[in-house]
Formats: C-alpha cells, sequence, structure tokens
C-alpha cells in the first residue's frame, strides 16, 4: 500500500473525550470509488485509540470514559515519566485500528454504531489514517 491509498483526518481533540469521525470515514468511502471491501481505520498514537460504539445517547461517551478512569486511573506507582501511564493504558485497552465492511460504496455500520477517535491525553493534534481494500 503507497501513502496515496491513505486518507488522512486531522483532528484537534479535547482534553479526554470520543470525536465522532463517521461522517469524514463515510465521506471518504463514498468518494474513493470502491464499491465493496474493508474500511481500515487506523490511529498512529499510543495514547489515543478508535473505536465503533453507539452515536445515538451521548450519555454512552461520558460512561465510557467514567468507566475507563475507574478501571485505569491515575497511579503514582507508574513509572513513564511523562506522567501519563494511564492514557497508554486506555489506548492499549480500546485499540489502535478498527475495520468496517464496505458495501454499495457505504460503511455497513449497525444503526446505532459511530466510529470515534478516543482521546485519553489531549487536548492533541490527531491523525487518523482511513484507507479502503
Amino acid at each position: 500500500m503507497t501513502a496515496e491509498n491513505v486518507h488522512v483526518i486531522e483532528i484537534r481533540t479535547p482534553t479526554e473525550g470520543f470525536v465522532d469521525l463517521t461522517p469524514q470515514v463515510r465521506s471518504y468511502v463514498s468518494g474513493v470509488g470502491k464499491h465493496d471491501g474493508v474500511c481500515t481505520v487506523f490511529v498512529p498514537h499510543t495514547t489515543a485509540g478508535v473505536t465503533i460504539n453507539e452515536n445515538a445517547d451521548p450519555d454512552v461517551q461520558h460512561d465510557l470514559l467514567l468507566a475507563f478512569s475507574r478501571m485505569v486511573p491515575d497511579q503514582p506507582e507508574f513509572r513513564h515519566a511523562e506522567g501519563n501511564s494511564s492514557a497508554h493504558t486506555k489506548a492499549s485497552i480500546v485499540g489502535s485500528s478498527v475495520n468496517v465492511i464496505v458495501a454499495d460504496g457505504d460503511l455497513m455500520l449497525g444503526t446505532w454504531q459511530g466510529i470515534y477517535l478516543a482521546e485519553f491525553d489531549g487536548p492533541r493534534e490527531r491523525k487518523v489514517w482511513v484507507t479502503v481494500r
């Protein structure tokens, strides 16, 4: 795969939270001219992730952040000098990529699904790489 096959979405993220990527990804997929295939969304950062989750009720995003903060609180025992080990851990739990089936030139997401950048160490300038095969 060459860089010309990769679309880059650039985002300024909040301190911590979820950014809905669905409109940008859907727009790219519809314009790429690939009728059927698989869309990969990848985040090349170690303190952010990408996930698919509910996009109808914003309280779900709030609840996810609350759950992550309870699962992985900042710990004085963490050794990483930057002080963001909890963000690295949360990003590892979420993961750095998702794949979505493309059919008839559109994303095959469920009724309530959206694609989200999960920011755990912002605000930051983030890049998201998208490709369709």
